[in-house]
């Protein structure tokens, strides 16, 4: 009986022992569950065209999680032919939108549109003028009087930047439809176009290596590849416009000084017409041409804006009557979301040199 008394204690002992074991790792477990995640905030970024590598940042934030990071649920839409993200984003069909030079922030201002660009991310415009090999022209000065195969959309934007700056004529216009047929069987063609873009293609199916001048390393001050987000949320939801700005800064920085292999994947299964060939050019062109991380980017941050190069720009153009001298040009931007230094590559160290 005595026996069998002790091995009852010791099983309710046992028991006792367990229960509290099972207790212990309930209470363990939910102490280090992690708290649930907060939702992500969804929004749309629309581009200016097709899928390429000069949107090579935007896809590296989305491929590498630097959206979902910042707490963004993005979708990228494809821009086009057909595609007016400067309407999109006056409209609030999208919540960001890329622009492709300092006009379209203005050019919103004007029509009274409530829409911001919060980012530059390319200090330099690509737009670039091309010519065939040759001696009588060393300058774009020395392309004053002769026919140039304009696009009708740059009739109304750079164009006029370079009449005024080299006294350049609209008799000289000829239509630039993008087909490259024209200039590549006419010596003395002059056509436009991008540094990231026409000089490959034109090099690598015309056989020909073409002169090119980059017009902002001529005096051109317009930005390009901005971010512009809508007023509403720059006042109201500052917050998510500084995460998107954020993140996207750091998916440049990414793309052009790491891998960009995770957005490269995405822009060619966007755009099928995308090859390694092209994309590894224009990530080239954009390293070595300091699109992206030079002039005020070097020691500004990526996505750099001044005040002084907004003033520079509308100056240009209120001369060339493009705008009303009264226009208030600060409404076209706000630097609230820029200038932190964000995305600059620290110099190697001793190890690494």
């Amino acid at each position: 009986m005595l026996r069998a008394t002790r091995l009852l204690a010791f099983a309710i002992i046992a028991f006792a022992i367990a229960a509290c074991g099972d207790s212990a790792k309930k209470e363990t477990a939910q102490e280090t569950k992690e708290p649930p995640k907060p939702a992500l905030t969804k929004v749309t970024f629309v581009t200016d065209w097709k899928a390429q590598a000069e949107h090579g940042g935007f896809y590296q934030a989305l491929a590498t999680g630097l959206y979902e990071k910042a707490g963004l649920d993005v979708t990228i839409k494809q821009g086009g032919p057909a595609v007016n993200t400067p309407q999109l984003i006056a409209a609030g069909a999208v919540d960001f939108a890329m622009g492709s030079n300092s006009f379209q922030p203005l050019n919103l201002v004007a029509a009274g549109g409530d829409a911001v660009a919060v980012a530059a991310i390319f200090q330099k415009d690509p737009q670039v003028l091309l010519t065939h090999p040759r001696k009588d022209i060393a300058s774009i000065a020395d392309m004053k009087g002769k026919p140039i195969l304009v696009a009708d959309a740059t009739v109304s934007t750079w164009w006029i930047w370079v009449k005024a700056r080299y006294q350049f004529s609209d008799k000289q216009i000829r239509k630039y439809t993008f087909n490259l047929a024209p200039f590549l069987t006419d010596p003395k063609a002059i056509q436009q176009g991008y540094v990231t873009s026409e000089p490959f293609t034109i090099e690598t199916e015309g056989k020909i290596k073409p002169q090119v001048f980059l017009l902002a390393d001529h005096g051109y001050p317009s930005y390009s590849n901005f971010i512009m987000a809508a007023g509403k949320d720059v006042r109201e939801r500052p917050q998510i416009v500084q995460a998107f700005v954020d993140a996207s800064i750091d998916g440049w920085a990414s793309y052009l000084t790491g891998d960009p292999a995770p957005a490269n994947a995405l822009i060619k299964k966007e755009n099928t017409e995308m090859t390694d060939a092209i994309i590894a050019n224009a990530i080239a062109q954009m390293r070595d041409r300091g699109l992206v991380q030079g002039g005020d980017a070097a020691t500004l941050g990526i996505g750099a804006m001044t005040s002084e190069r907004w003033q520079e720009f509308f100056d240009v153009m209120k001369e060339g009557k493009v705008y009303e001298e009264t226009l208030d040009h600060k409404k076209a931007y706000t630097l609230a979301f820029v200038n932190k230094a964000r995305g600059i590559t620290p110099p190697p160290t001793k190890e690494q040199k």
